[in-house]
């Protein structure tokens, strides 16, 4: 299979410093729905022999010039060679009508850089892992229940995205809330298909309304300020085709969650209004290769780029004992 030709950003447009540590290249790969996939591969400079690798996206509406680009590059400078991809659909991937969110095809984003690490020569077929930031965090987790050829699996700060788009944050949402939400979307269907465009639910809140909730808040000081915007980042700017919600709400994705037999580290701050994500997947995972791992006095998004903040020795000591 042949991949789409993509349009490629060479110059260095990441939301973090590029290191002197590590080699830094753009490459491309499909996933088996023929989507070419964007990515940023990380490879420690002076490596030889066949290396441990690691997949990571996320989080979810962001791109991976930001903090899946930092969690790849960090993990490169220690030894791992690495990938951080777009998802389909956005970023500098392929794929059309653009900013679409799966549950399947967006697991499957992670399979196909899987079947890319796997073919490659310098990496050990054997040895390679995933990592999911927010949203991606849940994907990767389903991920693992499905591909046998991942041997190790962080979630960071995740989210469910099929729990929160069918009930709502804090499980608000019933059964009759759910059918509104419905008619909504699925009366935008309809105009979507008269109007051939699919219209976008709109990024983070900007301006930020003084009486925001406190994650609306925390979102707007990552996706919204110098400290963390990029221009083709969904969050960043215009979001999500608003009827990509419809498949997250009809098809959970962590159904086979307490089948994964390989190591799986989650990984999230205290004070985080998606705590519950994490410690709920959990209490579902089986094996006693499995960790929780809960960051004193961290918010959602200190887990986006904070490097005093992300536990960098431990995700390389989860890799090292699961990668061997």
């Amino acid at each position: 299979m042949e991949n789409e030709k993509l349009i490629l950003t060479e110059e260095w447009d990441k939301t973090f410093p590029k290191s002197d540590k590590v080699n830094h290249r753009k490459i491309t790969f499909h996933n088996r729905y023929g989507i070419t996939l964007a990515a940023d591969l990380y490879e420690p400079k002076n490596a030889e022999g066949k290396l441990p690798a690691i997949a990571v996206c996320g989080p979810f509406g962001a791109v991976k010039e930001q903090s899946s680009g930092l969690y790849a590059q960090t993990l490169a400078e220690r030894g791992f060679l690495t990938i951080a991809f777009d998802p389909s659909f956005t970023g500098e991937s392929g794929g059309s009508p653009r900013y679409v969110a799966s549950p399947d095809i967006n697991t499957e984003d992670f399979s196909a850089a899987v079947d890319f690490l796997s073919v490659q020569e310098n990496v050990d077929s054997e040895k390679i892992g995933i990592l999911g930031i927010c949203g991606w965090g849940g994907m990767a987790l389903n991920a693992a229940a499905n591909d046998t050829r991942i041997k190790a699996t962080v979630a960071s700060t995740m989210y469910d995205m099929t729990r929160v788009n069918a009930r709502g944050y804090f499980d608000s949402m019933d059964a009759d809330a759910r059918y509104e939400q419905r008619k909504a979307l699925n009366a935008q269907r309809t105009e979507d298909y008269k109007n051939s465009s699919y219209q976008l639910g709109g990024g983070v809140v900007d301006p930020l309304p003084e009486d925001a909730p406190f994650y609306v808040k925390d979102y707007y000081d990552y996706y919204k300020t110098n400290r963390g915007y990029h221009k083709r980042s969904l969050n960043s700017n215009g979001g999500w085709n608003t009827t990509s919600a419809l498949s997250f709400m009809n098809m959970p994705i962590l159904q086979y969650s307490d089948e994964i037999r390989s190591a799986v580290l989650v990984i999230h701050g205290e004070k985080a209004h998606s705590r519950y994500f994490s410690e709920d997947a959990f209490k579902n995972l089986k094996g006693d290769n499995k960790e929780l791992l809960i960051i004193p006095n961290a918010v959602h998004t200190d887990l986006y780029d904070c490097m005093d903040i992300i536990p960098f020795d431990k995700l390389e000591s989860f890799y090292r004992e699961y990668l061997k």
